[in-house]
């Protein structure tokens, strides 16, 4: 069993299952996967199944509907944290998260960061294909999570991260409020807040070639308000750890 996990949460992602778990699984370092799918009605599930009887790590966890992405990171954080992984990982299933880059965000965790984030602009701006309106949206969205959080974070909202699992076991799960786009910046300002070192590893993003983006105006939404309500609700919490 390898001590590091990649979680990969899917809904109707047949076009690139497939592909993303080969890759990974050829990768020179051992990674396991863990797939959470939420009751794709593509039959996503039904080729990780078959793929299950030709790799023995990897694993998946089913759900009964679209629950959303915290909710399907938190519950695959659990069961990492639960089958002793030493190092967890967030990935998407569709290539804009290199699995290339895996082992650079594990290598900054093994050398001083608690959590390691794949930047898409610690060194400008690194995003293949996407409009320019979605790069300046991402781009501001991250100057505004400085602004109102104060963290110096260049890449607020990415996706692509390795968690230390003591960040894991530290971070009270139930006071993660966010489900979509927020999610992902809530994670890191607690991680922060705990005291945590997050770092940031440059790598490329590339824009899926291949079936269909979960973005929404109102995840958007919810993460501009959100991050508002984060920073106020911080203000009454204690961030200090139990050892």
């Amino acid at each position: 069993m390898s001590d590091s996990l990649v979680i990969i949460p899917t809904y109707n992602e047949k076009e690139n299952i497939e592909k993303i778990i080969r890759k990974v699984f050829s990768l020179s370092f051992s990674f396991d996967i863990l797939i959470i799918d939420d009751g794709s009605p593509d039959g996503t599930a039904d080729i990780v199944k078959k793929l299950q009887q030709e790799f023995p790590g990897l694993h998946m966890e089913q759900r009964t509907g679209k629950l959303g992405l915290g909710t399907a990171y938190i519950h695959g954080f659990k069961w990492a944290l639960q089958h002793s992984y030493a190092y967890i990982f967030e990935m998407d299933a569709d290539f804009s998260h290199n699995p290339d880059d895996l082992f650079k965000l594990r290598e900054a965790c093994v050398n001083g960061g608690d959590v390691a984030i794949g930047s898409r602009y610690v060194r400008g701006v690194n995003v293949v294909n996407w409009p320019m309106s979605r790069v300046l949206m991402s781009y501001f969205a991250s100057m505004y999570v400085r602004f109102i959080t104060r963290i110096n974070i260049q890449d607020a909202t990415a996706g692509f991260k390795c968690y230390k699992r003591i960040v894991l076991e530290t971070i009270p799960f139930d006071k993660i409020k966010f489900v979509g786009y927020a999610f992902q910046i809530e994670m890191k300002f607690t991680a922060i807040k705990y005291g945590f070192n997050v770092v940031e590893v440059p790598i490329i993003f590339t824009d899926r070639t291949e079936g269909t983006s979960k973005m929404s105006t109102r995840i958007f939404r919810e993460a501009f308000v959100g991050v508002i309500q984060m920073k106020i609700s911080s203000w009454f919490r204690d961030y200090k750890r139990v050892s």
